[in-house]
């Protein structure tokens, strides 16, 4: 069995980035295809986690996105299950499903096999966020195997919520 490595800078900006969520009383809910879960994971490792955590769909598979985020098929068939267009719906789909404060949803390519071209290249993750009336994308390329690929977003979420928050 492999040991996992705890990644230190992630932890931490994840803890931060909780403590903020609770000193706000704020809650978040998270739309996860390319972290499959796992950015809820780590999320729900912050202590009282369940003072900020709402709850998350993982959406892998196009048809989650299509029957339960309501991402309409035809975004998927002219951008691609990993797009920027599709990580913007699903977040509103996940807006029409639970109620939260903050909703983030995650699209990309962790590892060689999905929709990745020379312009999207394995590495390219799309986030989509809403909070209060305003919504935020990004789209990041990041570098490694899948495992860090999937931590270095999350980290980015992190980083990149503590900002939005802090533009109040």
């Amino acid at each position: 069995m492999r040991k996992r490595k705890i990644n230190e800078p992630t932890r931490t900006s994840i803890d931060f980035c909780g403590s903020i969520l609770k000193e706000k009383g704020l809650s978040i809910a998270f739309a996860e295809s390319a972290t499959a879960g796992r950015a809820m994971a780590e999320f729900s490792l912050v202590e009282k986690a369940g003072d900020f955590l709402k709850g998350g769909i993982v959406c892998y598979d196009a048809g989650v996105k299509e029957n339960i985020l309501k991402v309409h098929p035809s975004l998927i068939l002219e951008y691609t299950a990993e797009s920027a267009e599709v990580t913007e719906a699903a977040t509103k789909g996940l807006k029409e499903l639970m109620d939260a404060d903050i909703y983030v949803a995650i699209t990309g390519l962790t590892s060689p096999g999905g929709s990745e071209t020379k312009e999207k290249p394995v590495g390219t993750i799309f986030v989509h966020y809403i909070y209060n009336g305003k919504e935020k994308a990004s789209r990041v390329l990041f570098e490694g195997d899948s495992e860090s690929i999937v931590m270095q977003s999350i980290d980015y979420i992190a980083n990149t919520l503590v900002a939005f928050l802090n533009e109040e």
